[in-house]
C-alpha cells in the first residue's frame, strides 16, 4: 500500500515539474521573428531594399561621417546598418516593434554601434535635424512628406528607392545595375533654398520666381530689364546666366555673394 501511494505521489510531481517547466520550454523554442516579403506594415508592405541599391543610394547622397542618416520606415535595418559601417551615425524609423527588434539584433551582430533604431510614426517623428534622408515608400506617401523635407536645412539630400516626390523633380537618377532584380532606381533631390522674391543688388534688382530648384527671374538695371537663363538651386547654391555672364553664388539666409564668371563678384540683399 505504501508503495502505492509513494508511486503515485511520485507520477504527480513529475507531472507538476513538467508543467512548471512547460510554458519556459515553449518560450525557449519560439522562433524569432522574420520579416516576410510583402508582410503588412502600417503604410506600406514590406519590401527588402537590395543591398546594392542602398549602396548606390548612399554614395548618390555622398554621406560622409559628418552626416547624419535618419531611413524613414527602416524595415529590417539594413540602410541604417550600412551607413553605420561606414562611420555615419544613422537612425531607423520604423513602425513595427518586431522589425525594431529585429534591426537592433543585426545591428549587434554586425558591429554597427552607430546604428539606432526606435519605434514610430513616421509622420510623427521629427527627422528634420537629419543631413540625409532615405526612403522606400510610396509616391503618395513622398508627397505627404515633401513639405517636411523642403522645409529642412537647404542642402539636405534625400533619396528615394524607386518611387518619386511627384512634380519636385529629383536632381539625379541612377540604377544599381548589379545583384538587383527589382527596385533598383535611385532617386535623389537636395533640398533648396527659398529664393523667391526680390533682391537688390549694387547695380540693379534681381527679381526670382522658383519652383523647387528650378528659378527663373529678371535682372533690372540702369540699362533695362534681362531676363536670366540656365537658372537653377542645388541647395544653397544658385546660378544663372545674363546674356553671356555666368552667376555662381551662396545664399546664406537673406544674402547672396558669389562671383561672374568675367571675373568678378557680386553679392544681393533680400528687400
Amino acid at each position: 500500500m505504501t508503495s502505492q501511494i509513494f508511486s503515485r505521489l511520485l507520477t504527480a510531481s513529475c507531472i507538476a515539474v513538467m508543467m512548471s517547466f512547460g510554458p519556459a520550454l515553449a518560450q525557449d523554442t519560439k522562433k524569432p521573428f522574420e520579416p516576410e516579403y510583402g508582410q503588412q506594415g502600417k503604410d506600406v508592405v514590406w519590401v527588402p531594399t537590395a543591398q546594392a541599391l542602398v549602396d548606390r543610394m548612399l554614395d548618390m547622397a555622398r554621406v560622409t561621417p559628418q552626416d547624419y542618416v535618419i531611413d524613414l520606415g527602416s524595415g529590417d535595418g539594413r540602410t541604417v546598418i550600412t551607413a553605420a559601417k561606414r562611420g555615419v551615425k544613422a537612425l531607423g524609423v520604423e513602425y513595427n516593434p518586431d522589425m525594431v527588434a529585429l534591426s537592433r539584433r543585426n545591428a549587434a551582430a554586425q558591429g554597427a554601434t552607430l546604428a539606432t533604431f526606435v519605434q514610430g510614426d513616421i509622420f510623427k517623428y521629427d527627422f528634420t535635424q537629419a543631413t540625409v534622408v532615405t526612403l522606400f515608400l510610396l509616391p503618395d506617401l513622398n508627397v505627404r512628406l515633401r513639405p517636411i523635407l523642403l522645409g529642412m536645412k537647404p542642402g539636405t539630400r534625400v533619396v528615394s528607392n524607386s518611387f518619386d516626390m511627384g512634380d519636385w523633380e529629383p536632381d539625379q537618377e541612377a540604377a544599381a545595375n548589379t545583384e538587383c532584380t527589382s527596385y533598383c532606381r535611385a532617386m535623389l533631390w537636395i533640398v533648396p533654398a527659398k529664393v523667391a522674391g526680390t533682391w537688390q543688388m549694387p547695380r540693379g534688382e534681381l527679381t526670382l520666381a522658383q519652383t523647387y530648384q528650378m528659378v527663373s527671374g529678371t535682372l533690372t538695371s540702369p540699362g533695362g530689364a534681362t531676363p536670366i537663363s540656365n537658372a537653377r538651386m542645388r541647395g544653397d547654391q544658385i546660378s544663372f546666366t545674363v546674356v553671356d555672364k555666368v552667376y555662381n553664388g551662396r545664399v546664406t539666409g537673406n544674402r547672396i555673394e558669389g562671383t561672374i564668371s568675367d571675373g568678378g563678384t557680386w553679392q544681393a540683399m533680400r528687400r
